[in-house]
């Protein structure tokens, strides 16, 4: 007897609440490879279509998304337990549309229209762009629209059907999500988001012709060997712990106040937040008292969601990995300026918290916390703070502010992250034009900032051509 798919209910707890009051039904193997052989059947005829169709299809998809932004925007609201953050995330990913729409022509055109010379004179070379297939996206809980589509996107717009699997964690936009794509018929016979956990995410891996995921280093590893044993590349976006360099040329209160923004926003709940923060000995008392009497004024968005600077802690268990890295520095002689107690109202908070005295052996200063927590510490010399900096297994980004440009990046071209904020931090959150990489733990494969966000979707097919007489077998022979 042949088997049949196997329905799971999955609860999923509202964050600000607590309570589990929604569930999924994970699809499992058998209709994830369904849904794949489908979507693998319609994609010849979007790749067929002409750029300009695919990237209008895609200009009605952020029309539909506007005409869907109520429902969309609610769902996010209840995912995450935060409002305005959501409505940020809607804008973005109309943003990416219109940036794809802008660049796309461009980037495709300049590689495809190349006339390569080459060593032998009579033949000439060229690229032709093949989209991959069947694209699988893996996306985290702490920007559930945002990081599902900034894959797909771009996947899309190259000619490739797309299955997106988001968190089970913030599961509740996909419906209304999908009502916008379904409005989009072209779209929706190449795009699919899905319903799923770990087990669809393993399964989605096993019937794509290319994977991108982001989310933790531990599952990170997990996606890549089974990638490497399916023998499809790989886009890995993982972890990080980003560091803060304030010289000593750097106002003390403005440098303060960019540094909260970029540690606390989202409630820290983001890879490029600022987590190590070190500070030029000479303005590091006045830093240090500007930095906790704006932390201590922050206010979180209970219990009305629309008023209050930070949301709850997406996932709970993450608010109990905070408490423990706290509990440790503490325990090993830090101390905390401001924060540092997590609130239960069935949902948990955290205040921004400013620690000090904190060490390298400490689990704050090595692991990822994901959380409002700024760690502050005091250098001496900048190549002692370069070093601190580097002292890290991973390299996502970082942050360098001086009294002018030029100075923090004399320091920033020296730090091991794929990418650098100058005078400013967690742009990578605003910026992706850029490409970069990331160091370490922090990722592996191409970038999915810059031109390569678009062409790393693409095989490439060399066109060699021959205008002049081909070589005969006699010019290989053998003649002593």
């Amino acid at each position: 007897m042949a088997s049949q798919p196997l329905f799971r209910t999955l609860p999923v707890v509202n964050p600000r609440t607590g309570v589990a009051d929604h569930h999924i039904e994970p699809l499992d193997a058998l209709v994830v490879a369904a849904l794949a052989t489908r979507l693998r059947a319609a994609q010849p005829a979007w790749a067929a279509l002409s750029l300009a169709s695919r990237l209008e299809a895609l200009g009605a998809f952020a029309t539909a998304l506007t005409d869907h932004a109520p429902a969309i925007a609610a769902a996010l609201t209840v995912d995450t337990g935060r409002r305005s953050v959501s409505g940020i995330e809607l804008d973005g990913v109309k943003a990416m549309v219109a940036r794809w729409m802008r660049e796309a022509p461009g980037l495709i055109a300049g590689i495809e229209s190349a006339r390569i010379a080459t060593a032998i004179p009579t033949i000439t070379a060229g690229t032709r762009l093949r989209p991959y297939p069947l694209v699988g996206v893996i996306s985290p809980w702490n920007f559930p629209l945002t990081l599902a589509m900034i894959d797909a996107i771009p996947a899309l717009a190259a000619g490739c059907a797309v299955i997106v699997k988001p968190s089970e964690v913030t599961p509740r936009f996909i419906a209304p999500l999908m009502a916008a794509v379904r409005s989009v018929p072209a779209l929706a016979a190449v795009f699919a988001v899905i319903e799923g956990d770990g087990a669809t995410g393993a399964a989605l891996v096993d019937h794509v012709d290319y994977i991108a995921f982001t989310g933790s280093v531990a599952t990170g590893r997990k996606v890549g060997e089974a990638a490497a044993r399916a023998f499809i590349p790989a886009s890995l976006e993982l972890g990080g712990k980003d560091p803060m360099l304030v010289l000593a040329s750097t106002d003390p209160e403005r440098a303060a106040a960019v540094a909260l923004r970029a540690s606390v926003v989202a409630t820290g709940q983001a890879c490029q937040s600022i987590e190590r923060v070190l500070v030029a000995r000479p303005i590091h008392d006045a830093f240090l008292d500007h930095l906790v009497r704006l932390a201590a004024a922050v206010t979180i968005n209970y219990p009305d969601i629309a008023s209050g600077d930070l949301g709850p802690f997406i996932l709970g268990r993450q608010a109990d990995i905070v408490a423990a890295q706290l509990a440790d520095a503490v325990a090993k002689g830090a101390t905390i300026q401001t924060g540092g107690t997590i609130e239960d109202h069935g949902g948990k908070w955290l205040r921004p918290t400013v620690i000090t005295g904190v060490t390298p052996d400490m689990a704050l200063m090595r692991e990822e916390t994901f959380g409002p927590v700024i760690p502050v510490a005091p250098f001496d010399s900048i190549d002692a703070a370069i070093a601190e900096a580097n002292r890290s297994q991973f390299g996502l980004s970082a942050a360098v502010l001086a009294g002018t440009v030029e100075e923090a990046e004399a320091v920033a071209v020296r730090l091991d992250a794929g990418a650098v904020s100058i005078n400013d931090g967690a742009l990578t959150s605003m910026i992706g034009d850029a490409e970069k990489s990331s160091f370490g733990l922090s990722g592996l494969g191409p970038s999915r900032m810059g031109a390569s966000g678009l062409l790393r979707f693409f095989r490439r097919q060399a066109l060699l051509r021959q205008t002049g007489t081909p070589l005969p077998l006699a010019a290989y022979a053998e003649r002593g």
